[in-house]
């Protein structure tokens, strides 16, 4: 995963510090016997002043020129989270603070830094909240970067970047609706808190409960109707590729969930029939 932990010309100030580009380590850091902290909790959001470093209009990486905004107010966005850490542990992130792998911090490329956001895995439902403090990444289309605490938190260590929602709840830029951000926020994080580690809705036979919606050869397709339904109900919509028999190339599946029960399934249903989709596919994983 390629990070910058200075942005070229952007921290002048902050000297020893490369403004190339960097690849990040991938590995979890080891815990047993080390006195490495425990995991983070979620941060408190608070209205904090712009840092002085890393808000600058606009900036180029790798050629390609990057645009920062004013006000994080009402930013909800979905795509490709990764993470980053030990090797940037320490380092000096585009804000000027030092990087710390076991906070829960994240880097965005035109969020107001510091921006808090909160974090939703779309492929388990776990919710965490950041501190957007760094700047990235710069890889392909990913649209956040997670610090290794975020990342466990999120239970995406493993497989490495994950679908995710980011959803500014920042308490300088949202105003007289900042408290009601903040307190669904809270009760959303609390949940995934007292919930047991293993947090994905589970059946009776003992795997997770989607309703699959469409099946396409194109993936173009499936991502059509994923970002429709994505607008229409509030449960996570993935697309999942599946090889078939012999074929050389996948078939796009198009589900959501996880849901909690098979009567919430029957209820989504009747929802999507209202949306024209019917008799979707009850896939229990």
């Amino acid at each position: 995963m390629a990070r910058l932990a200075l942005i070229s010309g952007l921290l002048v100030a902050l000297a020893g510090c490369s403004s190339a580009p960097k690849t990040a380590s991938t590995s979890a850091p080891k815990t047993a016997g080390t006195g490495a902290p425990a995991l983070a909790m979620d941060v408190l959001p608070k209205v904090e002043p712009k840092s002085r470093y890393g808000n600058m209009g606009t900036y180029v990486v790798l050629g390609k020129r990057y645009y920062t905004k004013a006000s994080s107010r009402n930013h909800v966005e979905r795509g490709q989270a990764s993470w980053y850490g030990k090797k940037f542990h320490g380092r000096r992130t585009s804000s000027g603070e030092r990087y710390d792998m076991h906070q829960m911090t994240a880097a965005h490329k035109s969020l107001p830094l510091p921006t808090y956001a909160l974090v939703t895995n779309l492929e388990n439902g776990r919710s965490a909240v950041v501190k957007v403090n760094d700047r990235g990444p710069f890889v392909g289309n990913r649209i956040i970067d997670l610090s290794y605490a975020a990342a466990k938190r999120l239970d995406i260590v493993n497989a490495g970047t994950a679908h995710v929602e980011v959803r500014s709840i920042d308490p300088r830029d949202h105003g007289k609706g900042a408290k009601e951000l903040l307190r669904l926020a809270s009760a959303d994080v609390g949940r995934q808190q007292r919930a047991k580690p293993s947090s994905a809705v589970v059946a009776r036979d003992g795997g997770p409960i989607f309703l699959q919606v469409g099946a396409f050869g194109s993936r173009g397709n499936a991502e059509q109707l994923q970002s429709r339904l994505a607008r229409r109900v509030e449960e996570p919509v993935l697309v999942r590729a599946a090889a078939v028999g012999g074929a050389s190339t996948p078939l796009y599946k198009v589900q959501v969930g996880p849901i909690r029960s098979r009567t919430d399934a029957d209820a989504l249903g009747r929802r999507l029939a209202a949306l024209g989709i019917d008799k979707p596919v009850l896939v229990v994983r």
